[in-house]
């Protein structure tokens, strides 16, 4: 998207965050996402196969962020699982884990965390989906 070669299909934008928006809690959400504004939150792709998520350079995710299909130029704090194609941007910055299948990285981009290759990402991406919709974020239990 950012390199001027269309590597994937996920242009579509069915969903999106406006810069001024601010979202508190988990996100879950299908087909296209972009987000310019901030989510406190962990944000879930529910559909596995076709689903894209866009954090454009001024957007923000405090939260674990789980998508077949990634293309990232904003900041993430927190874990990053991506089982099809993850792009990072020049403006790209991610705290946190990085689990992908493809990587793309351009010059600028920032990962402070482990980067770990995952071939087949589908089944791995559909295991995180079960953890994230049956883990109770607002518990004191312990797991």
């Amino acid at each position: 998207m950012w390199g001027g070669k269309k590597k994937t299909g996920a242009t579509r934008v069915d969903t999106l965050i406006g810069k001024d928006a601010s979202i508190r809690g988990n996100l879950q959400f299908t087909g296209g996402l972009h987000i310019d504004g901030q989510v406190e939150g962990n944000v879930l792709a529910s559909d596995t196969d076709s689903a894209a998520l866009v954090l454009s350079e001024g957007g923000r995710i405090n939260g674990e962020v789980h998508a077949p299909i990634m293309m990232l130029n904003g900041t993430v704090e927190g874990d990053v699982y991506a089982s099809e194609h993850l792009e990072l941007a020049a403006n790209a910055r991610i705290c946190g884990d990085v689990y992908y299948n493809l990587l793309e990285m351009a010059v600028g981009a920032e990962v402070n965390g482990k980067l770990v290759h995952r071939k087949g990402g589908k089944p791995q991406l559909e295991d995180q989906r079960a953890q994230f919709v049956n883990n109770d974020v607002g518990s004191d239990a312990a797991p």
